[in-house]
């Protein structure tokens, strides 16, 4: 009898710990998209671009060297928007503020919402290269027919130049891609992303 209770008393202890794991991994689950995105921003990773004041851009001292600024846009299948970048490339001192406009115009018959995802090439510049102001950081809404220019105000920051990986490299891509947001989800993201 003795020797019952010590193994009772594991078990529960072993069952115990084995739901903690399970409620340990369930909100991890939930927490790994925000942290992931949080981790993207910070680092860069995954060609993400980052977030500047205008107070922090004009800190950033302009750089001799130059660099070329490549714009892609697109649109998810089955969206039926047109949306393009108005320049294919800017030529740009390292540094400088610089704005590009994109246009999109909604082909449907009823109004879409959309969310663009964003990244730079090569990825290993995304940590250097700064928006001040996007279209990409809320939902746009376009009417049927509505056709909109989208300005995007950024620069790229002097550090580039002085890291061993991108002191050698003379054009990033940014590229842009529209998805469709479902009406309701349109207003959840909101609610839950005021940052956005």
């Amino acid at each position: 009898m003795t020797a019952a209770a010590p193994t009772a008393n594991r078990n529960r202890r072993t069952a115990l710990i084995m739901v903690g794991v399970a409620l340990a991994m369930l909100a991890l689950g939930f927490a790994s998209v925000p942290l992931y995105r949080i981790f993207c921003q910070v680092t860069g990773y995954n060609g993400t671009t980052q977030r500047s004041t205008a107070a922090q851009a004009n800190a950033v001292k302009v750089a001799a060297g130059h660099i070329s600024v490549r714009f892609d846009g697109n649109v998810e299948r089955g969206m039926d928007w047109r949306f393009s970048p108005q320049q294919i490339t800017q030529d740009m001192r390292i540094g400088q503020r610089m704005q590009a406009f994109y246009t999109a115009e909604n082909l449907a018959k009823e109004p879409i919402t959309g969310v663009a995802s964003f990244n730079v090439e090569p990825d290993l510049v995304g940590k250097y290269f700064k928006k001040i102001q996007c279209f990409c950081f809320n939902q746009q809404t376009l009417q049927p027919g509505q056709k909109v220019d989208m300005p995007v105000i950024y620069y790229v920051d002097p550090a580039i130049a002085d890291d061993p990986e991108t002191k050698d490299i003379n054009q990033i891509t940014l590229s842009y891609t529209f998805h469709k947001v479902a009406t309701g989800a349109a207003k959840a993201l909101d609610r839950a992303d005021p940052a956005r």
